[in-house]
């Protein structure tokens, strides 16, 4: 697998925490604010959970969104849900996309965490499926699987290789116990595959994130030998900027990049460029450059995310950024 993908990238890199770590003392560094609006349609309900929506596209006039719904806070009980919309603020739920796999199969407790990639005039919806049902001394044992079909409305096909994405067999390595919360690029013609793992006997706090690569959007899809890119992170979210790829980091990991935005020109050694007031939430955003290869992606302007609120379970909000300085 090493060599194989050393032929597919060219060249070794050095590792992700160093240049970030360096770079995190600049104080030149930009600020990014965010502003929060509810959403009609995928808002706060009375016992319904929306939470951890993916990357948004768009089709014709309409924005789509796929997320996970459910009755409890966590989410492990979920199944994927899509809505669309013709301004980013009124939604509209079409009914559930993905239901969860066969009992007793790796996505059959669950299945939630979606995200989309359009490739080869299809859609491609990546999405996390657990077997272990959710309760006391719960230790989810996440893959990562495919769905595709030839209208963002469905139906969707399971891929047959299924799961696309695996926890790693090596103790050792950061995604030796899960892996969760795909993200999708397309670049250099390949598609890039930015995911969280966990390594076995590490906590939540401790997740990282790492990338793998395929020559197709159905892979396989082969990690990355540096992994993990960046030393933290719970959620993945990642987008084409420039000539490069940009990525928002929440609450956790390493001080030194929580709260930020980072940048790497080679999509693999990132340095930090922006701190963010009041950063989302498992957030997803529009990214209208992230399949087209253009080189010419923009900071994102705006998202979704999971929205708190006293008496409700998790739902679906809309965040704005605005770069302040």
């Amino acid at each position: 697998m090493k060599r194989t993908l050393c032929q597919i990238l060219g060249a070794a890199t050095m590792l992700a925490v160093t240049s970030v770590a360096s770079h995190s003392q600049d104080n030149r560094l930009g600020t990014v604010e965010v502003t929060y609006s509810e959403l009609s349609g995928i808002g706060a309900e009375e016992g319904v959970m929306r939470r951890d929506p993916s990357d948004i596209i768009k089709v014709g006039d309409l924005y789509y969104v796929w997320y996970s719904k459910g009755k409890i806070s966590p989410g492990y009980d979920a199944t994927i849900w899509y809505a669309t919309s013709p301004d980013g603020h009124q939604w509209t739920e079409k009914g559930m996309a993905l239901a969860k796999g066969e009992a007793g199969t790796w996505e059959g407790a669950s299945v939630f965490t979606p995200n989309i990639l359009v490739a080869e005039d299809r859609y491609w919806l990546f999405y996390t499926g657990t077997s272990k049902t959710f309760g006391k001394g719960f230790h989810p044992d996440s893959k990562i699987g495919i769905a595709v079909s030839d209208s963002a409305d469905g139906p969707w096909e399971r891929l047959a290789t299924n799961p696309a994405l695996r926890n790693s067999d090596n103790p050792d390595d950061f995604d030796s116990h899960l892996i969760d919360d795909a993200c999708l690029l397309v670049r250099d013609e390949k598609y890039w595959f930015y995911y969280k793992g966990r390594q076995l006997g590490k906590s939540p706090a401790q997740t990282q994130m790492g990338v793998a690569i395929a020559d197709k959007p159905e892979g396989p899809y082969v990690k990355y030998e540096n992994n993990p890119v960046i030393p933290g992170n719970h959620e993945v979210m990642v987008w084409p900027q420039g000539s490069g790829v940009a990525a928002m980091i929440g609450t956790t990991g390493p001080k030194q990049i929580t709260r930020s935005i980072l940048y790497s020109e080679d999509g693999f050694r990132f340095s930090k460029t922006h701190k963010i007031i009041s950063v989302p939430t498992a957030a997803g955003a529009y990214r209208p450059e992230a399949f087209n290869q253009s080189g010419d992606g923009k900071q994102i302007q705006w998202g979704v995310h999971i929205g708190k609120r006293g008496g409700f379970l998790p739902f679906i909000q809309r965040f704005d950024l605005n770069e302040v300085n």
